[in-house]
């Protein structure tokens, strides 16, 4: 039989043979976005409509029939016209080289404002940095509130567990924080089958509720969410502040379009995860219908009873992937920021040889664990966390939406009164949904919002402090093209040593400081000497071909040469490697790189009396200055080899 098999796949011709193939590629890639991509929005079901007819929440939402419809439909239209529309169908044709996610449209925006001097574009690049911002809020309350409402399926099934919920939660999170440093790639191959386990399962049961009242189909008109929201404006104002908790998640959509693409994305949602969502939404508004007691844990008690010890397990690593997806987000974000010179240089370590975005930040990652277990303990339940959710959702939402019509009318020339109608209607949902959850401030609302305004001032800050500090220390370096005249023609003493010296800089316009003190202090050069300066396009990734550019700074014959490397701001620069792909006749023969000598230059921060920060601001990045990870490590310098000379600079 399996002889046959091979006979008839022989017998295929090549080109339907290359169709096979391209085609196994592609469900390979749709199954794995399913792995990663909808972890959160696909356990959004779990808490969001027990949430919206939560007796305890301040502005309670009383249950009727009108109600159950109103607040269905509203799900099913929210999802509709937040996560199809603005994100699958518009967001995600606004890519910077393939890559997605607010970060992605933030680098767009700098690039325009580099090249036109558009204001708007750089008072828009500072709001997409707060949506950064608020995303690191997310990556705090994602987890708890995820994992959170999958061990709370225990008190279904037995009540007497309830006291057991917080411990259980705290216990999985930490494990799940430890095993970071491990990396995804040897879980990654099963979290698509789970995901898909996932959706086939609350699929089902929604069916299995639907079928006892299939009148709750009707909830899918918009007339009822229209008439939900105009003639009862009170009840379902403040029910919008739950229902965003349906559109969770869909950020990582956009975010995560790099790794699979935006095909692959739109497919593995319009075929399983948005059905199998909205079958669970339905499902569980026609169990309410039946009885109003069951608003206390729809999604479980939609469960068979045989089968509710499966759903709490296959719930809670549904959650625990959903936690790891914006975990690793999280990482991706710190990656890029500091790339683009929002955050300080950080230990990043990369987990897969064959995915460059699968990374780790060790500081990032303690200081998520701290503040997840905070919130868990702080919390206590998911409704409670619902509350601070919804707030960091939809400010990022709404300021990806207003970013990507900016730039679609500034990039793409789209006309204005399209842009202007689309961005009404959008906007306006948006800020909808803003409003509502701005009702909750007092009772966990105010948490993303602190988060991401504490986060968007470190940010802002070193951005401040780093331009500051580079002005301050290019007057200390002084012009290299005079230093390097100065060697040439004797003007300062020295002795050539043999060896390569490979010396760090930030441009090369000054001299390395490392350099000078060499020249000033020890009077010694090497034969050869190369002046490497690192420079993040705003891209992804630099192509090989584009990666150097070597310059003899005037003079070809005295082993003196500048060199540039190139980097996206999703790459992590090894030294050593770019150096290697230098030819020998750049640098007047080949470098010994194997022996070379690495200088870097240590700059000790101190707060001066110049006026150029506010006191308060010079402490914060002196503070933040801190945590930079060393940077023989962050170059892939060999420790044996490398040489830092430090220096003193006041902000």
């Amino acid at each position: 039989m399996a002889d046959s098999r091979q006979e008839l796949a022989s017998a295929r011709p090549p080109e339907a043979q290359r169709q096979l193939a391209r085609d196994s590629v592609r469900l390979a890639v749709v199954i794995g976005a399913l792995g990663v991509v909808f972890g959160d929005i696909g356990t959004s079901p779990i808490y969001t409509l027990q949430t919206v007819f939560n007796p305890d929440d301040p502005h309670p939402v009383p249950v009727s029939t009108q109600n159950v419809y109103g607040v269905v439909s509203l799900v099913f239209w929210s999802v509709m016209v937040i996560v199809t529309v603005t994100y699958v169908l518009l967001a995600m044709r606004a890519d910077n080289e393939g890559e997605g996610g607010i970060m992605a449209l933030i680098t767009l925006l700098r690039r325009w404002s580099s090249q036109r001097g558009g204001r708007a574009a750089v008072v828009l690049a500072a709001l997409g940095i707060f949506g950064a911002s608020l995303f690191f809020g997310d990556s705090m309350i994602t987890p708890a509130i995820s994992v959170l409402s999958a061990v709370e399926g225990l008190k279904v099934v037995e009540p007497s567990l309830d006291s057991a919920v917080v411990p259980i939660t705290a216990v999985i999170i930490v494990i799940l924080f430890l095993v970071q440093r491990r990396g995804t790639a040897a879980v990654g191959r099963v979290f698509g089958p789970i995901m898909i386990a996932w959706f086939a399962a609350i699929g089902a049961c929604g069916v299995a509720g639907i079928a006892d009242h299939p009148s709750i189909l009707r909830a899918l008109s918009p007339t009822y969410a229209l008439s939900f929201l105009f003639g009862h404006f009170g009840t379902a104002f403040f029910a919008l502040a739950a229902v965003v908790l349906a559109v969770t998640g869909a950020e990582a959509l956009y975010a995560d379009m790099g790794h699979f693409g935006r095909r692959a994305i739109t497919r593995a949602w319009l075929i399983l995860v948005f059905p199998a969502c909205i079958l669970s939404y339905l499902g569980q508004g026609a169990l309410i219908l039946d009885d109003p007691k069951n608003i206390s844990s729809p999604f479980f008690l939609l469960v068979p009873d045989w089968g509710r010890w499966p759903m709490v397990l296959l719930a809670t690593a549904a959650t625990v992937i959903a936690s790891q997806a914006v975990i690793t987000g999280a990482y991706s974000v710190t990656s890029q920021a500091a790339q683009l010179g929002y955050l300080p240089r950080l230990r990043i370590a990369h987990t897969s040889e064959s995915t460059i975005g699968q990374i780790y930040v060790p500081w990032i990652n303690w200081l998520l664990m701290v503040s997840v277990l905070t919130l868990v303990f702080a919390f206590r339940s998911s409704t409670a966390l619902a509350f601070a959710f919804g707030m960091a959702v939809t400010g990022t939402i709404t300021i990806t939406t207003l970013l990507f019509f900016y730039v679609a009318r500034a990039k793409w020339g789209t006309p204005t009164w399209l842009v202007a109608t689309g961005a009404t209607l959008l906007l306006f949902v948006d800020l909808l949904f803003v409003a509502a959850n701005m009702t909750k401030f007092v009772h966990g609302a105010w948490l993303p919002l602190l988060i991401g305004l504490t986060v968007f001032t470190v940010m802002t800050t070193w951005q401040r402090g780093r331009r500051i500090v580079t002005a301050e220390r290019a007057r200390h370096e002084g012009s290299l093209p005079e230093f390097i005249e100065d060697l040439r023609t004797g003007t300062v003493s020295t002795v050539r040593i043999p060896g390569t010296a490979v010396f760090l800089n930030r441009g090369r316009e000054t001299a390395p400081l490392a350099m000078r003190a060499n020249v000033e202090h020890n009077h010694v050069r090497h034969d050869q000497v190369v002046i490497l300066s690192i420079e993040t396009e705003p891209v992804p990734r630099v192509p090989a071909d584009q990666r150097l550019v070597v310059d003899s700074l005037g003079f070809a014959d005295d082993g003196i040469v500048h060199v540039t490397a190139r980097y996206g701001y999703m790459e992590t620069p090894d030294v050593p490697a770019t150096l290697a792909m230098l030819e020998p006749a750049d640098t007047e023969g080949p470098l010994d790189l194997d022996q070379a000598s690495y200088f870097l230059s240590k700059i000790e921060l101190r707060r001066g009396k110049a006026r150029t920060m506010a006191p308060w601001r010079k402490r914060l990045f002196i503070a933040t200055s801190y945590i930079t990870a060393d940077a023989a490590e962050y170059f892939g310098l060999p420790g044996d080899r490398t040489v830092i000379m430090g220096s003193h600079i006041e902000v």
